[in-house]
């Protein structure tokens, strides 16, 4: 049987495949057109964010039995034709959870001392210090929207900083490590928002004109979750207006994002989609997705 690799993953999850006696071929960086033509003679395939398997990759693939994600999110694949096809479709939610959670706490430090402005400013010979007065973490209140695993990560070491944890997640009713409320409460008491939750059409721009005018003033908004449930030009607005102070980005509504209205503004921090990208996280994800598809096939 043959696996293609379509995105780089770890060398361990590599071996693993071969250790099984599956045939693996590692093509990285193929169109959608291009994968459509080299699916045919494949049983599985892997893939990271980068790969889009599509409805007509998926409906080229004659021998597909199985395709597996390295990651959390599934919005790169078309889960509805894999079903119709019988074709299983694995992931590994949990290999980066601490990965993603980590990068939304150190947005939430670099935004509170503005570390990358104070790097850029002292790099280029000024000494503003008055300038990069910062605030504290401690005593604040972190409002997590979707309090699943990187959720639950994250308001774990928020907690040990002091900071008052809520959540909104239709889909968790009580939590150990924050106090669950609906989305209004959350919108108007907390000093931080993260976002921790997929992209449906359920949660697509759940943060909207509407949601920041209900936020405190000054609020800091992190986005590590996925580009679209943040309205980019909602954001843009409230930013602009003082509403927000200052914003987390690491995803976008189109990616790879070269060209965006946040990047012209100060008070955002941009990372280039990285939540995942720890060594640590990524050695998790390739073994256990290629655990998952070696399992599906054998």
């Amino acid at each position: 049987m043959k696996v293609l690799v379509s995105d780089p993953i770890a060398k361990e999850g590599i071996e693993i495949l071969k250790k099984a006696g599956l045939e693996v071929v590692e093509k990285p960086g193929l169109s959608p057109q291009e994968l459509a033509k080299e699916i045919v003679p494949f049983h599985g395939i892997i893939v990271r964010s980068a790969t889009k398997v599509t409805k007509e990759v998926i409906e080229a693939a004659e021998n597909l039995k199985v395709i597996g994600r390295a990651g959390i999110g599934l919005d790169n694949v078309d889960r509805e034709t894999a079903k119709q096809k019988n074709i299983k479709v694995v992931n590994t939610p949990t290999a980066t959870s601490i990965s993603v959670a980590e990068l939304a706490l150190g947005m939430m430090f670099a935004a509170a001392r503005r570390i990358p402005q104070a790097t850029v400013s002292t790099r280029a010979g000024k000494w503003e210090k008055k300038q990069f007065k910062g605030f504290e973490l401690y005593g604040k209140t972190l409002g997590i929207i979707g309090i699943g695993r990187i959720g639950t990560e994250l308001a774990k070491r928020a907690q040990v900083l002091g900071m008052k944890i809520i959540a909104y997640d239709p889909n968790v009713s009580s939590h150990d490590q924050a106090q669950m409320v609906d989305l209004n409460t959350l919108l108007k008491e907390s000093n931080y928002i993260s976002l921790h939750i997929p992209k449906t059409p359920e949660t697509t721009h759940i943060l909207d004109k509407d949601a920041f005018g209900k936020m405190k003033d000054g609020v800091v908004i992190i986005n590590c979750a996925r580009g679209g449930v943040v309205d980019e030009q909602a954001l843009y607005d409230a930013i602009t207006s003082g509403k927000v102070r200052i914003a987390g980005v690491d995803v976008y509504e189109s990616e790879p994002a070269k060209e965006n209205k946040l990047f012209e503004l100060d008070q955002v921090i941009v990372t280039p989609h990285i939540g995942a990208q720890t060594a640590e996280g990524q050695q998790r994800a390739g073994i256990q997705i290629a655990e998952l598809v070696r399992d599906a096939l054998k």
